[in-house]
């Protein structure tokens, strides 16, 4: 399929700075940001309001089957509304973030959010963040990111944003649940963590999100 504005795919392990990245690669090039993990922390969000253990596959799925999951365009980028609700500040706990990667290791649940995704991201001229984009969800993708840190980097970042938002956190904690979340995405069966071939990899460890931003746009821009 040819498109007239590409498809660019930014996966990466947790605390990476995927979303923010995307979103400013998505505003420098005017196209659409779509942030796939936030659908997934959506829906681990929803399944822990209602009662749904994240180990039980067959539920969850079902409730991302019926689950209104939509996004609002805000001057700081993509709000998630489950059911009609802005909920993009509750989707940020890190209790939810552990979640979503539990979630969306279930087959029926990447099965039911698979077609929301393409669907939102078919037509070309959209950045897409999350961890399966590039091989999954578009592997026909025209530019293919995998954007990495080393795991301290990510955990010092992580604590650095949640207390930008008043909220506390242990670093030795967060780094530890961020090499348990590394080990079970990159090992599990169904769309493993992993860089897809034809990708750019991007170690964002010693760099500014704006040098990473750059390469991104410049890299996008050669290729259309």
């Amino acid at each position: 399929m040819k498109r007239e504005r590409p498809i660019v795919a930014i996966d990466g392990p947790a605390g990476a700075g995927k979303s923010s990245v995307a979103r400013e690669v998505a505003r420098a090039l005017g196209f659409v940001l779509v942030d796939t993990g936030a659908l997934y922390r959506g829906l681990a969000l929803a399944a822990k309001e209602r009662e749904i253990a994240w180990s039980d596959g067959e539920a969850l799925g079902a409730l991302a089957a019926e689950l209104e999951l939509r996004f609002e365009t805000h001057d700081d980028g993509p709000h998630l509304c489950i059911e009609g609700v802005d909920r993009s500040a509750d989707i940020r706990q890190p209790e939810v973030s552990e979640g979503a990667s539990q979630v969306s290791a279930h087959p029926p649940v990447r099965a039911a959010l698979l077609g929301v995704q393409r669907a939102l991201g078919a037509d070309g001229g959209v950045v897409l963040e999350g961890r399966d984009i590039g091989t999954v969800v578009f592997p026909d993708a025209e530019v293919k990111v995998f954007l990495t840190a080393s795991p301290e980097e990510r955990a010092r970042r992580r604590v650095q944003d949640l207390a930008g938002r008043g909220i506390e956190a242990d670093y030795d904690a967060i780094l530890e649940a961020i090499r348990t979340r590394d080990a079970r995405d990159s090992g599990r069966d169904i769309a493993p963590l992993v860089a897809a071939d034809d990708a750019v990899k991007l170690d964002s460890t010693e760099l500014q999100r704006d040098d990473v931003v750059e390469r991104i746009v410049a890299l996008v821009r050669g290729r259309m």
